[in-house]
């Protein structure tokens, strides 16, 4: 049996929220976060009780189990919010509203980066962490697979401005982009 890393080990959420300068009663949200909340509870330690996070996905099961495990650790500052982050205005939060958004790990599309950049209010971040196109040995396929230039440029295609990028582990790729 091959050994499997586990999620920290593969991508480290700490890390990469350390890089993006996350800060005290900032506020935040991951679109399409599922249901273990890999950056939600990192985010929502790094932004504290004067923060507020959102964990946003399509499943509602995924909802429940974040619900569930930030009452298990007595994490206060989480929301969650059911919406498909590939429809613009679907996400019911306030627009402009958030310092950083978080697109990990979902094959970003246009519409997803809109939605995103939508949420931010000016001078917030999104952060852009997805699967490198090289074959591994889990993960999606590689040809479904987003590069980090074809990424940037639907950052850039919103009129973002690129303002950090770096391999977030052996698998991904992490960019930064400033509204």
């Amino acid at each position: 049996m091959p050994y499997i890393p586990s999620g920290t080990e593969l991508l480290n959420p700490f890390q990469i929220l350390e890089r993006t300068g996350i800060r005290e009663a900032m506020n935040g949200v991951d679109l399409g976060c599922g249901s273990i909340g890999h950056f939600i509870f990192p985010l929502a330690r790094m932004v504290g009780k004067n923060g507020t996070v959102y964990a946003v996905d399509i499943l509602k099961s995924a909802l429940a189990g974040i619900e569930s495990r930030a009452k298990i650790e007595g994490v206060t500052n989480v929301r969650t919010v059911w919406s498909d982050i590939e429809i613009v205005g679907a996400t019911n939060i306030p627009p402009g509203s958030l310092d950083i958004v978080i697109l990990a790990n979902n094959l970003p599309k246009q519409s997803m980066v809109s939605e995103a950049v939508r949420l931010l209010k000016p001078g917030g971040l999104l952060l852009i962490v997805d699967w490198k196109p090289t074959a591994s040995p889990f993960g999606p396929p590689s040809k479904d697979r987003v590069d980090k230039e074809a990424a940037k440029a639907l950052a850039l295609a919103e009129k973002l401005q690129l303002k950090d990028e770096w391999e977030a582990g052996q698998y991904h790729y992490a960019l930064l982009f400033l509204k």
